[in-house]
């Protein structure tokens, strides 16, 4: 059994090349800490290969959210992609999808470590109505670590006209609606009390790892409402108060 982080890294990056993203023999084998370091490594192989980081996501803000997998602290990955509203997937393009209704923050400033509110505020230079799009590649409310290590779900996001970002952010409503019916409502008090909360947090995690977040990255900062699956077919659309909408679509 491998024990070095770089051994657990070979490991997972050739489970990944074979379509195994939750490899059985680790099962219930990880921490948390091993987990997230070989998300770390992964993604540097993922940009090594040609692919380009440009921000991060929290997940598991919400009570609903952390309700619906059984998991009570948020956790993070890495944002490889995204796509501008109204995007249309195929069906083949996902693996057993779905989205979150978030909010997304553009970064105009770094931040790095312990940072207040405030302090995270005035570093946000605008945000996005915005969808994160997951795939379900494996277990995950049984194997927590092993979704970590697989960059927490992440596929891509859909990002909306950005806007400056509202003081008033927990009073902020979401409005979903999957084929022009209305499917669930959040405000933004659902994430951590204040989405800007999700920032001051992955700074600090960030910080455990050695790493900062930087101007012009994004952070998505957890979804306002439960995760809803995407079928074929499927018209989605979010519209943020205060912020604007943002949209996606699956042909069938």
């Amino acid at each position: 059994m491998a024990t070095s982080i770089d051994e657990l890294i070979e490991i997972f990056w050739q489970e990944r090349q074979r379509g195994r993203y939750f490899p059985p023999d680790w099962f219930d084998k990880l921490t948390l800490d091993q987990a997230y370091r070989i998300q770390f490594g992964l993604i540097d192989r993922r940009c090594a290969a040609g692919e380009r980081q440009i921000g991060w996501k929290v997940g598991l803000t919400a009570p609903a959210i952390q309700q619906q997998f059984g998991f009570h602290e948020p956790v993070f990955g890495c944002v490889l992609d995204s796509k501008l509203s109204g995007h249309v997937f195929a069906p083949a393009d996902l693996i057993a999808p779905g989205f979150e209704n978030e909010l997304c923050m553009r970064l105009g400033a770094d931040l790095s470590g312990t940072v207040s509110l405030e302090e995270a505020r005035r570093a946000v230079a605008v945000v996005h109505p915005s969808l994160e799009i997951i795939e379900t590649r494996g277990p995950l409310s049984e194997q927590i670590a092993l979704a970590m290590a697989d960059n927490a779900q992440q596929k891509t996001v859909i990002l909306g006209e950005p806007v400056p970002l509202p003081d008033n952010r927990v009073a902020i409503e979401a409005r979903v609606s999957i084929n022009g019916q209305l499917v669930a409502t959040g405000t933004g008090d659902a994430v951590l009390g204040d989405p800007l909360h999700s920032v001051v947090w992955l700074a600090a995690k960030l910080g455990q790892y050695g790493r900062q977040l930087k101007a012009g990255e994004i952070v998505m900062t957890g979804s306002f409402t439960r995760q809803f699956p995407i079928a074929p077919g499927d018209m989605i659309e979010t519209v943020f108060s205060d912020i604007g909408s943002v949209g996606t679509a699956m042909s069938r």
